[in-house]
């Protein structure tokens, strides 16, 4: 568990001007984020658009991220969704060989009382060959896995590890700090207040922002587990605009421009995602220069 304490990131999947898998720009990324000093990569998240990749894009993706990253940091995997038997389909049948865990998101659209969502990770905890981190995302998901089920979950299976916490509650963050087990891992899925929850006794965060920022966001996160709050806030007030500007307009549109300015990959994404307009584009590039 120690390999997923400090800063994730959330990779991308990038995409050419045909909408095909851009094999070459996604191991770009992947060594920008080596070199960058993160700490392990999440592959076929939210941010990867993976609700559009078909199952052998997918698979491209991973054994291309695998190969890339070369053993060098750990790698956790997406696996989520609201059917539970597809999702134990799912980790019973792929091929997991070079993952460390797996990143599974509550159950979406069925909108489950807390039980079913207890009895679907339960399932899932029983099932999974790997580490489980359970994924908490109301914004997407529309309902909250709220901190007693957390908590639940976490003294009753010791293959769920921690929680990818994105409700942007601080304090319902700060209950399940409080109250899970010692060694149980609550993570930070909301840039703008990962250093609040680390500071607070988080375990750190996988990050948007982060892949854009590798070195910087990464440096903030140690600082913060550090406890060396006054020079771990100077580097979150630098990053804070552009936290903001990359969610403005949805995810991934946001960090794919920051990498269409970093010069890594282009701008394109799948429908129903679109690109950022030219005006928060424009902004963007300025953050960029000047940072």
């Amino acid at each position: 568990m120690k390999s997923f304490i400090g800063t994730g990131v959330a990779l991308i999947t990038p995409f050419k001007k045909d909408l095909s898998v851009d094999v070459d720009a996604l191991k770009r990324i992947v060594q920008y984020n080596i070199d960058g000093g993160v700490e392990y990569l999440v592959v076929l998240g939210t941010t990867a658009e993976t609700a559009t990749l078909t199952k052998e894009e997918q698979a491209l993706v991973k054994q291309t991220i695998i190969e890339a990253n070369n053993g060098k940091l750990p790698l956790v995997l997406g696996v989520g969704g609201n059917n539970t038997m597809d999702v134990i389909s799912q980790l019973n049948t792929e091929n997991l060989k070079g993952f460390d865990a797996v990143l599974s998101v509550s159950p979406y659209y069925n909108k489950p009382t807390q039980e079913g969502i207890y009895q679907h990770f339960k399932m899932i905890a029983e099932k999974s060959p790997l580490p489980v981190i359970v994924y908490n995302v109301p914004g997407r998901t529309a309902s909250n896995m709220l901190p007693g089920t957390v908590i639940r979950l976490a003294n009753d299976f010791k293959n769920i590890i921690g929680i990818k916490e994105a409700a942007g509650d601080i304090v319902q963050a700060m209950e399940l700090i409080r109250k899970v087990p010692k060694d149980f891992l609550v993570i930070s899925g909301d840039d703008i207040i990962t250093l609040p929850m680390v500071l607070a006794g988080g375990a750190g965060v996988i990050s948007v922002i982060g892949e854009g920022f590798p070195k910087e966001f990464s440096e903030m996160v140690r600082l913060g587990l550090n406890r060396k709050a006054d020079e771990a806030y100077k580097i979150h007030y630098q990053l804070t605009d552009a936290i903001n500007m990359i969610f403005e307009q949805g995810n991934p549109g946001g960090i794919k421009e920051i990498f269409k300015h970093l010069g890594l990959c282009e701008n394109n994404l799948r429908l129903p995602l679109v690109n950022v307009n030219q005006e928060l584009s424009d902004r963007l590039a300025d953050f960029v220069k000047k940072f």
